[in-house]
């Protein structure tokens, strides 16, 4: 089983929103993609994030059966929406992947 991780820190004010309303937006974008593609096994995203090493406004964690299914859910097309809105809106990115 793959895990993958990812957090990110919002920009202030981007695409027409706060912080804390792109979180949310993103936050209900990623969720609705639950059961829409096949290789996404779980997910769980979170605005409430109380401690981190690095800045950290959001973090997601997903899980997949195997490499590439991570792959493939990376390039489908209904995740690239999410991603397409992220870039806009976030100024740091980090994640890590890994097998149990």
């Amino acid at each position: 089983m793959i895990k993958h991780i990812v957090w990110w820190t919002l920009k202030e004010e981007a695409a027409g929103g706060t912080a804390a309303e792109n979180g949310l937006k993103i936050k209900e974008m990623i969720e609705a993609l639950n059961g829409k593609i096949a290789e996404l096994k779980h997910v769980e995203i979170s605005l409430d994030v109380f401690e981190a090493t690095q800045e950290c406004s959001l973090v997601l964690y997903s899980e997949f059966d195997s490499k590439e299914d991570l792959q493939g859910y990376a390039v489908h097309p209904l995740h690239q929406e999410c991603v397409a809105f992220i870039k806009q809106v976030v100024s740091s990115r980090h994640a890590i992947d890994y097998v149990i």
